[in-house]
């Protein structure tokens, strides 16, 4: 059986504007996307590290912690309106132009510094044992259900959702209600068909891939201590099981 080539891609821009050089951040001692990196690394499945950077500083520390930066993201690849489905298509066809096809394309943001790599293995597993799934999407319980969410239409409210089979969802118990998923970014897989075929990030086979407990993750710069402590935490292998995410089995 031949291997299945599995490339990790971590998209970095320099711009990021919630906190400012974000993915150079130093967080326990590390840029905060060495540990992205490590994390692909350390994997047993993925073949391939690629990071897809428009910035020099964050190539080069890139590089020092093993990852390859082999091309520049182009500028408009790496505006705050670019999407996902820019640059991984570019990354792609890039790549592709130089006769490297990966047979999937794991997602990992530089944002989440606490990650349990056998998670990523089995999320992996699951691709290659699913070859009709055009996608696989990490998702937990959503903590509000949006059918109970209104938007404004003029001046008066409607509800955000409709759901069949519930008239006024919006007034019946929560428990009696679907139970709905948030996708929460710990690990993205998806097939490069999905993107240079289909046009789309995740296609319209989506595999669930639920993740339990706490995501750690840094958005915005009031989460910067306890993410900090987390790492610590994370690295001792003091975190109990409400902090540390985990995939059910």
């Amino acid at each position: 059986m031949s291997r299945v080539e599995v490339l990790a891609l971590i998209p970095a821009r320099g711009g990021s504007k919630s906190v400012p050089r974000k993915n150079l951040l130093k967080v326990a001692g590390k840029p905060l996307i060495a540990y992205s990196i490590g994390h692909a690394k350390a994997c047993s499945l993925v073949t391939r590290t690629i990071v897809s950077t428009d910035d020099a500083e964050i190539a080069e520390v890139a590089c020092q912690f093993g990852a390859e930066v082999p091309f520049v993201r182009p500028a408009e690849f790496a505006s705050d309106a670019a999407t996902d489905l820019q640059v991984f298509r570019h990354a792609l066809e890039w790549l592709g132009e130089r006769g490297y096809r990966p047979d999937m394309v794991v997602h990992l943001r530089p944002t989440g510094p606490v990650r349990d790599v056998r998670i990523i293995d089995h999320a992996i597993g699951l691709m290659t044992k699913h070859q009709e799934a055009d996608s696989l999407r990490a998702v937990g319980l959503a903590e509000q259900t949006p059918y109970k969410m209104w938007r404004i239409d003029g001046s008066y409210l409607r509800p955000a959702l409709d759901l069949p089979g519930f008239p006024e969802a919006h007034s019946m118990p929560r428990q009696r209600l679907p139970a709905v998923y948030w996708q929460n970014g710990y690990v993205d897989i998806v097939r490069p068909r999905t993107v240079l075929e289909l046009d789309s990030m995740v296609g319209k086979v989506v595999l669930p891939f639920v993740i339990e407990g706490k995501i750690h993750e840094l958005d915005y710069p009031d989460q910067i201590p306890a993410l900090e402590r987390a790492v610590e935490r994370w690295q001792r292998g003091e975190l109990d099981e409400a902090e540390e995410a985990r995939h059910p089995a």
